[in-house]
């Protein structure tokens, strides 16, 4: 069996739609996968099983990028296509069953299961082969670590960096809920120059600096060895929950109804304004103001320690080791 599966070419939105090729994988154990993304989230489909290809879409003028894919695919007859970009592509390629995405105003893990009308929704799942996860050993160690995604894909969304800092010394101050804990910051190469205060506010013994050195698949094997994640919405929060781990999202110009952590162990943030109150009338979703500055150091720290405590009781077993 050969199963075409077209999915974001953002991290986020191609991590909440994982759990749909999960699905797939465990319906279908002996099919053969052909995974179609951007180049950014191609790198956690490498250790997909069954996989047979990744055909990366690296967006172009007139659609150019669509085109290459309908030429990488139409000689195949597949035996399932699944759209999860609502493209013309999943029409145009012979197939024997296809399933395409429908906009819907739910969670996006709940849209995903939609497609397949399935009874509940996929859980996110990131597939981490043994090379992997022994890389991310190398970097995180042993010991609590508390993992922190300080970046986001626009200011708007990005929690003030200070107020990270500030975050980060009340929970692993003594007597905080992680006490003593190292603290990885994970982000991308060209975000460094956003979190420099940050990271020298960590003293060195303390500081796992990723920023930019790792692929994705290895950050997310090194958050599976985590304790507990802080970041702004982005595809890093996304990841961190997927790996099972407390995740504590930051929301402020974007919708935690579509897009808050999924999981039992995951919960989000926000200041006073919902976020209809914060982005209705003429408001810039592309501006250069930063539109989290209501949600305070306090508040976050309140709903970590309870996410924390809540998950003691939830889970008694260890990070993978």
């Amino acid at each position: 069996m050969r199963i075409l599966f077209i999915t974001s070419t953002r991290i986020g939105d191609a991590v909440l739609s994982s759990g749909l090729l999960a699905h797939l994988i465990d319906t279908y154990p002996d099919a053969r996968i052909t995974v179609a993304c951007g180049p950014i989230p191609a790198d956690l489909f490498r250790d997909v099983p069954g996989l047979e290809a990744i055909h990366i879409m690296t967006k172009e003028r007139s659609g150019g990028h669509w085109l290459k894919l309908w030429m990488a695919s139409v000689g195949t007859v597949w035996d399932l296509v699944i759209d999860l970009r609502s493209s013309a592509i999943s029409w145009l390629v012979p197939t024997k069953k296809r399933f395409v995405y429908r906009k819907a105003d739910a969670h996006r893990v709940v849209a995903a299961g939609q497609v397949l009308n399935l009874p509940e929704p996929p859980a996110p799942k990131i597939f981490a082969g043994p090379e992997v996860r022994a890389k991310a050993k190398d970097i995180v160690g042993d010991g609590p670590v508390l993992a922190i995604g300080p970046t986001a894909n626009w200011i708007g969304k990005a929690w003030p960096i200070d107020r990270f800092q500030r975050l980060v010394q009340t929970l692993t101050a003594s007597g905080g809920v992680l006490e003593g804990a190292k603290v990885l910051v994970l982000g991308a190469p060209h975000e460094r120059h956003m979190v420099g205060s940050l990271l020298d506010s960590i003293p060195p013994g303390q500081l796992i600096d990723q920023m930019g050195r790792a692929d994705l698949l290895t950050v997310y094997a090194c958050l599976e060895r985590c304790h507990f994640y802080v970041g702004n919405d982005s595809g890093l929060m996304h990841l961190a929950a997927a790996a099972g781990i407390p995740t504590l999202g930051l929301f402020g110009p974007s919708n935690e109804r579509h897009y808050r952590p999924w999981g039992p162990l995951a919960r989000a943030a926000r200041g006073p304004q919902s976020f209809e109150d914060m982005t209705r009338g003429d408001f810039q979703f592309d501006g250069t103001e930063c539109h989290m500055q209501g949600l305070t150091v306090e508040t976050v720290c309140a709903v970590a320690n309870e996410l924390w405590h809540e998950s003691r009781t939830e889970t008694t077993g260890d990070r993978i080791g």
